[in-house]
């Protein structure tokens, strides 16, 4: 990735732990005493074990790494003097979402807007495939094969009752049931709830674009950003909306117990 995006990421990153240290925010840990976990639900960190394989592997990489955590040194993302939120996810289809569309809170500096420079990266933008029977749908959404379900012909009856912001699907009724986007794409684990699909014979093909919860910032949105020359302050600017970037150390003395 550019440089701006690698910083921009550094940024966000950094701002991410930092909100939760100094609010002592330790939700969603499993063990006493830990900060954040490797996995989705804390933005999925890396191991220093893994940056320093990555350091001996790949020298290049790990540099640009390195550089973009120097050069950002002490930088947050604030709204209103705190830290933020600040979600990030891999490639969007064309616009971010509000925070509410996906998440159990509305915040003011994560709200839609476009990202349309994933069209420059083609492995970003590029839509995905997921193919399977339909009586494996049904199962994966908990959901029995009854004639509530299914249309004349034996085609599932679907149809998408409410759309986010980001053209998201917010709302998708199957049969009697209805779910949000976001839950069918982890029962389903597909890349998006940004999606389409198609019903051939007895199999459903379900077409994704982006990947990712779409809050906050584009990683690949950041990268053709960057690539068009936008500085990395600018590209945080633009996905956290009303933001500033601050020195993490005027912040300490408003945390006391930090």
């Amino acid at each position: 990735f550019e440089s701006a995006a690698l910083e921009a990421q550094a940024m966000a990153a950094r701002t991410y732990i930092v909100r939760r240290l100094l609010e002592h925010d330790n939700s969603n840990v499993p063990v006493q005493g830990a900060e954040v976990t490797d996995t989705q639900t804390h933005q999925v960190y890396r191991a220093i074990s893994e940056m320093q394989q990555l350091r001996s592997q790949n020298p290049q990489a790990w540099r640009k790494a390195d550089d973009a955590v120097r050069n950002t040194q002490g930088q947050i993302i604030t709204y209103q003097g705190r830290p933020i939120q600040a979600l990030y996810f891999s490639a969007s289809n064309g616009y971010t979402e509000n925070s509410e569309d996906v998440f159990p809170f509305a915040l003011p500096y994560l709200r839609s807007v476009a990202s349309p420079w994933e069209q420059q990266q083609q492995t970003a933008s590029a839509a995905r495939t997921t193919e399977m029977p339909i009586d494996e749908f049904y199962a994966k959404l908990g959901i029995r094969s009854t004639p509530t379900v299914v249309r004349l012909g034996g085609s599932p009856w679907l149809k998408v009752t409410e759309w986010t912001n980001g053209n998201r699907i917010k709302l998708l009724t199957v049969g009697a049931k209805t779910f949000t986007g976001q839950e069918v794409r982890e029962l389903l684990n597909l890349r998006s709830s940004a999606f389409s699909w198609e019903i051939k014979s007895d199999k459903i093909i379900i077409t994704t674009l982006g990947n990712g919860h779409g809050v906050g910032m584009s990683q690949w949105g950041a990268e053709g950003m960057a690539q068009s020359g936008y500085t990395a302050e600018e590209i945080v600017k633009h996905y956290y909306s009303g933001t500033q970037i601050t020195e993490v150390s005027k912040l300490a003395p408003t945390f006391p117990d930090f």
